[in-house]
């Protein structure tokens, strides 16, 4: 049974999907997604290539998020954006440098591609 797809969600820090299997069960449709690490990228491929192809055929299934070459403008359109990205440095297993360490920063990439929709969509209305 195919579900209605009843909106759209990008994954950014995807790891090995739990976002993506939690929206997809409940009718999002993946059109980006973004993991770093080469193995979480290998099990996620496996896991989502089936039921979210395009992803991986349209080259939305990012390597690295920071890449400059990156236009977040050109991120396809979404509803909701998901986003697991690194808690060890806020974590009390991790070392606690928060904004101090470049992983703790990487919350903000999710607020600069916010931003970099809204202006896309301000002048769409």
């Amino acid at each position: 049974m195919t579900k209605k797809k009843d909106f759209k969600f990008i994954d950014l820090f995807a790891g090995i999907g739990g976002f993506h299997i939690a929206m997809h069960e409940n009718g999002g449709q993946c059109v980006f997604a973004s993991e770093i690490d080469k193995f979480a990228r290998l099990t996620y491929e496996h896991n989502f290539k089936k039921i979210s192809p395009e992803i991986f055929e349209k080259g939305n299934f990012n390597e690295d998020i920071t890449d400059e070459n990156l236009d977040y403008k050109n991120i396809p359109d979404f509803d909701v954006l998901c986003a697991g990205f690194p808690c060890q440095p806020f974590s009390h297993p991790g070392l606690k440098k928060g904004f101090d360490d470049t992983r703790g920063i990487l919350f903000f990439n999710n607020l600069e591609i916010v931003k970099a929709k809204k202006e896309v969509y301000k002048r769409i209305a």
